[in-house]
């Protein structure tokens, strides 16, 4: 089975423990709802944060939606001045015989304007 790598973003709009789960949760069920995909077709998962976001682990929202047996990291991200704040971004592994091209990333709300180029 040929490996893939989805990426996708969402801006949070407070830094709150309960309000990430839920926005994080929403990109996460995205992604796998517009490749198809289901939790076993997951490989890894990196998760990236912007310094601003201090109220918990990206990779938390993942575990409550039931992914629980899948690696999952988190880093911040770098501190770019006028960098978009309050964003969590994935780099998903999968596994799935799409071809590169039809892997659909998602990048919810305001993090849309982040990759208009990959955007679905």
């Amino acid at each position: 089975m040929p490996v893939r790598a989805v990426r996708g973003a969402v801006q949070l709009e407070r830094d709150e423990a309960g309000h990430m789960d839920e926005r994080v949760g929403a990109l996460l069920t995205a992604v796998l709802e517009r490749n198809g995909l289901t939790a076993d077709d997951l490989i890894s998962i990196w998760f990236t944060a912007t310094p601003d976001l201090h109220c918990d682990f990206p990779a938390a929202a993942a575990r409550k939606l039931g992914i629980v047996d899948v690696p999952l990291i988190c880093a911040q991200e770098l501190d770019i001045e006028g960098a978009m704040p309050r964003v969590v971004r994935i780099l998903a592994h999968i596994e799935s015989d799409r071809p590169r091209a039809d892997i659909a990333h998602v990048y919810l709300g305001a993090a849309a304007a982040l990759r208009k180029d990959i955007a679905q």
